[in-house]
């Protein structure tokens, strides 16, 4: 009878440490990340894709430490891999919820701030116009194929940040500072809009003057509805040209915290 094959404690570690080592990396940017880690996409089909890039990576990744499923050196890499995940992963959420924010700026003004339906992919109540945002930069992002691009950079991400070195938590204040960007990005993308609803609201401030007797209330909030939807609408017409550099400098900033080409 022929043997039965054994493997030693080392050949476990490797394998383990090869494939399970990426895999929480992989999970976890997706399970952050926008588009793929919204609660419209189950966590089980999550997984079972994270799975998948791991088993189709894992063979051309640099070696792996070796591991020890009972040491505490094992649960230091995994948490390693966990906040490498999570913070290239919420730095493209940091991308989207520009867009969020610029759609909640237009409705204020436009007053339709009251306006709101529960948003599926986060669970919490936002503006029409900001949800409205939020579905067009998801399909511009995947029609440009922003999602190649990320996972291209999790896999460099294995070769310019190894497993065990301990390279990314010095890019907290790197994130951080990022958090004004959102900010600057939403402003910019609302700015003409702003500027024509507030050419709108002083011309009625002119009419309140000019005729006291109009009530202005009733004529103003439908005007300036519908003269905001109209601005959004026109607006639409040049979107591509203001997704494009914003997405290539949320694309290259993914690229810094990964250190990669």
């Amino acid at each position: 009878m022929s043997s039965l094959l054994q493997l030693t404690d080392t050949q476990i570690s490797t394998w383990v440490a090869t494939f399970m080592l990426p895999l929480f990396r992989i999970g976890t940017l997706l399970m952050v990340m926008p588009v793929f880690g919204t609660s419209l996409v189950p966590r089980r089909i999550r997984l079972y894709f994270a799975l998948a890039i791991t088993v189709v990576i894992a063979p051309g990744l640099p070696p792996m430490p070796p591991v020890n499923a009972l040491d505490l050196s094992a649960l230091l890499l995994i948490a390693e891999q966990i906040l490498v995940g999570a913070i290239l992963g919420f730095s493209l959420l940091l991308f989207f919820q520009a867009f969020v924010v610029a759609g909640q700026i237009v409705a204020i003004q436009m007053g339709m701030g009251f306006a709101s339906m529960v948003d599926p992919t986060n669970g919490v109540s936002v503006a029409v116009i900001g949800q409205f945002f939020t579905m067009l930069v998801t399909l511009m992002f995947l029609a440009m194929n922003g999602h190649l691009v990320v996972f291209e950079v999790l896999t460099e991400s294995f070769t310019t940040l190894p497993v065990g070195s301990g390279l990314m938590v010095n890019h907290f204040w790197e994130l951080a500072g990022k958090l004004g960007w959102v900010l600057g990005a939403a402003l910019l993308l609302v700015l003409p809009a702003i500027t024509a609803l507030l050419v709108v609201n002083i011309a009625f401030g002119v009419m309140t003057r000019a005729a006291p007797q109009l009530n202005i209330f009733s004529i103003g909030f439908p005007l300036t509805l519908v003269l905001g939807l109209f601005i959004v609408w026109v607006g639409l017409a040049d979107i591509v040209n203001q997704y494009q550099p914003l997405a290539t400098e949320a694309l290259q900033f993914l690229r810094e915290l990964a250190k990669a080409r």
